[in-house]
């Protein structure tokens, strides 16, 4: 290689490393930091958001039936206990008085068992009486007793299937629909009434796993809907994820004083919330390697923090101190490590 040729490749790279060392002294000279509180966002959240009844029940029939009247038809309010239908209860009341006469037999085949048994000791105590007959007596009065216990049972089941030709109201509840006709017969299992609870509904929404945490720590939730705005407070989180959404199904109620907007079953709308979180805006960040993350000042250097989860466009959750120094600008032209002399 000639001395001319030699000395123009020295000069290339000599050329080169002047420019890196001045390119990297211009990034140093624009860089500009700020405190974490002074830059820190923290953006709205919404997801939306369901009224739900408590409890909407689907009232059946226990026993079978002709329907001889409702009392409740469909949009009625009830009130807890209050009777909706009647099925006629004429065989139930005869299958009632069968067991009552059954368990009035037992009784006094029972109490006779008894007397004849004290009868039997007391002759066996005189030696007019063998232990073989006593025996006799004992077992037949075992027998007695289990025998008043079965009629006992059979009245007491008796009992409550006549009670069950009353269709009670579980709970305070509005009537949303009315299936029971007069005149019909029906069967166990035939639906009768769908009942809605009043009362307190609650508020479901299906959250990102990753908005979770941000609406266990937020300051005032609100469900809006209908144009209101009515503050919520969480009641209980999901343990289970939905997939494929990878959601978590949220519970919450009302705070007192809700307008009926928010407080009718059935309201559509959106939950909205402030994560109380810091967060660090998504012009700071920026990608080294395979993760996305921020510069900050470490003494002499920079360096870089990865933000797990992030994602590009996207505001994202930070864990550091409120008076960590962030490179607000000139951060694109960084690396980890860099000294800021």
């Amino acid at each position: 290689m000639s001395i001319l040729n030699r000395l123009g490749r020295w000069v290339l790279v000599f050329g080169a490393a002047l420019v890196g060392q001045f390119s990297q002294a211009q990034a140093l000279l624009s860089v500009e930091f700020k405190t974490l509180a002074a830059v820190q966002i923290h953006p709205q959240r919404e997801a939306s958001a369901t009224m739900l009844a408590r409890n909407e029940s689907r009232l059946s029939a226990e026993v079978g039936g002709s329907l001889v009247r409702w009392t409740a038809d469909t949009g009625a309010q009830v009130k807890r206990g209050e009777l909706l239908a009647q099925i006629d209860p004429t065989d139930y009341q005869l299958a009632l008085q069968r067991s009552q006469a059954a368990l009035e037999a037992a009784q006094a085949r029972h109490k006779l068992a008894q007397s004849q048994l004290a009868r039997a000791r007391d002759l066996v105590a005189q030696g007019f009486y063998s232990a073989e007959a006593l025996s006799q007596r004992e077992t037949e009065t075992q027998l007695a007793a289990a025998e008043l216990a079965s009629s006992q049972s059979q009245l007491a089941s008796a009992r409550r299937q006549l009670e069950k030709t009353s269709l009670l109201a579980p709970f305070a509840a509005n009537v949303r629909q009315r299936l029971a006709q007069v005149g019909e017969t029906v069967a166990p299992g035939n639906v009768l009434y769908v009942l809605v609870q009043a009362g307190e509904p609650e508020l479901s929404a299906a959250l990102a796993v990753a908005d979770v945490a941000g609406l266990r720590s937020a300051d005032q939730p609100v469900f809006e809907t209908q144009g209101q705005r009515c503050p919520v407070r969480l009641l209980r989180v999901a343990d289970t994820i939905s997939a494929p959404a990878r959601t978590r199904e949220v519970r919450l109620t009302l705070q007192v004083n809700a307008a009926p907007a928010c407080s009718s079953v059935g309201a559509d709308g959106r939950l909205l919330w402030l994560d109380s979180r810091p967060h660090v805006p998504a012009a700071l960040m920026v990608r080294r390697g395979p993760a996305l993350g921020v510069f900050v000042k470490n003494g002499a250097t920079v360096r870089f923090v990865a933000l797990p989860g992030a994602q590009e466009g996207h505001a994202t959750a930070v864990n550091l101190p409120a008076d960590t120094l962030l490179v607000v600008r000139g951060q694109a032209a960084l690396q980890d490590g860099q000294a800021l002399k």
